[in-house]
């Protein structure tokens, strides 16, 4: 492992961050306190230009290298927790009763800065890196904010890059998938309008639930005859909401869920038979069903030539034997694929200790990564924008 010796030396500084960010998670665009800490930070390091609010929340900040150049590289961490009640039991757990740092937004936040503070120091770069720390990355679209508020107007990069934590059990392994590699994703909610009636006379009802039952198992159609067995399509229900008592046939009921997939053509296919068998659905039980299907991840496309260049530059810090562009697309998404479709760039995984999920109460960052993904960042800068 080759830590870039200023960022070993203050490896020390990185945990202290990323404790206390762990300890106060925020949610997204709620990120007051983490921008404001992450804002003074880049202050302190000597950065050339801080900005704050792009986003809501977010925060850009411009170091210039010590040679001129017109080339711009950008690098994105995510600043965001979850609505999750943390059981880790760490002595630096979440002190938000129900927020939780439970996908390593702390450490990428933490990873970022001390890139920053590194390049800060060194400068050994020609042109500028542009370090971009957004909000709102769990499902509520903050990379689109930043987007429309004029990001890459503001602060235009050549390429991007951002990572994410892995917890496989593998420290020191980077992995990247060339092409698409994280699948784009819409949520769903399917609203049914029936007749209430009393428990004892169903025949009097139009009953919500039951139509909302067998809805739940009619949309699996979609992917077993209608979405081509070669491609990738996940439709998952994850709610049904019906009822208020034990006598009472409810008059409403709602289902909710995602698609995830790899193709727009696809979505597009799995979007319209959902709506038709809903429509079906409606006409035959004389019930409305209505279908609020929206587009909130797109598929993540990583640049071919520039994923080769991220791994080169990570082997830099792990090792040529640590590092592959052979990983698997994977079928969770991420908001970066929007800065992707605008920038060209690359997004790679950087394995660590530990193997409870992300997204689990009980999900814990190894610290070991914080001066491993800082170094890989700021190596890229240095390699893509070389004196």
């Amino acid at each position: 492992m080759n830590i870039l010796p200023p960022i070993a030396e203050a490896t020390s500084e990185l945990e202290a961050i990323f404790k206390d960010l762990h300890a106060h998670p925020e949610l997204g665009f709620e990120e007051t306190r983490t921008s404001a800490i992450v804002a003074d930070k880049l202050q302190s390091y000597g950065v050339d230009e801080v900005h704050t609010g792009l986003g809501g929340t977010g925060v850009v900040a411009l170091v210039h290298g010590k040679t001129a150049g017109n080339r711009r590289v950008g690098l994105r961490a995510d600043m965001d927790a979850l609505p999750i009640h943390e059981v880790t039991g760490l002595e630096y757990a979440s002190t938000n009763p129900g927020v939780m740092h439970a996908c390593g937004h702390d450490g990428h936040t933490t990873m970022l800065l001390g890139a920053a503070k590194y390049l800060a120091e060194t400068r050994d770069f020609a042109g500028t890196a542009v370090l971009v720390f957004q909000p709102a990355e769990e499902g509520l679209g903050g990379a689109r904010k930043m987007l429309a508020d004029g990001l890459f107007e503001q602060f235009p990069c050549d390429e991007i890059y951002g990572m994410h934590n892995a917890p496989d059990g593998a420290p020191g392994k980077v992995g990247i998938c060339k092409g698409a590699a994280m699948a784009g994703a819409a949520f769903f909610d399917i609203h049914i309008a029936g007749r209430g009636s009393h428990a004892a006379a169903p025949h009097m009802s139009r009953d919500a639930l039951m139509i909302a039952a067998t809805l739940a198992g009619q949309l699996q159609t979609i992917l077993s005859r209608n979405i081509p067995p070669q491609e990738t399509c996940v439709l998952s229900i994850t709610q049904l909401h019906a009822g208020s008592a034990y006598n009472v046939v409810p008059e409403t009921a709602t289902l909710a869920g995602t698609i995830r997939y790899f193709k727009d053509e696809i979505y597009e296919l799995a979007a319209g038979r959902m709506q038709a068998i809903c429509d079906g659905f409606g006409a035959a039980h004389d019930v409305e069903v209505t279908v609020d299907l929206r587009n909130v991840f797109d598929v993540l496309v990583n640049d071919s030539g520039l994923s080769d260049a991220y791994i080169e530059a990570a082997a830099d810090i792990v090792g040529v034997d640590n590092v592959t562009t052979n990983d698997a697309p994977v079928t969770g998404s991420e908001d970066f694929a929007d800065m992707l479709k605008v920038v060209p760039g690359a997004y790679c995984r950087v394995g660590h200790a530990g193997t409870v999920a992300l997204h689990n109460p009980a999900f814990e960052l190894d610290r070991n990564i914080l001066p491993v993904g800082a170094s890989i960042m700021a190596r890229m800068v240095e390699k893509r924008l070389p004196i």
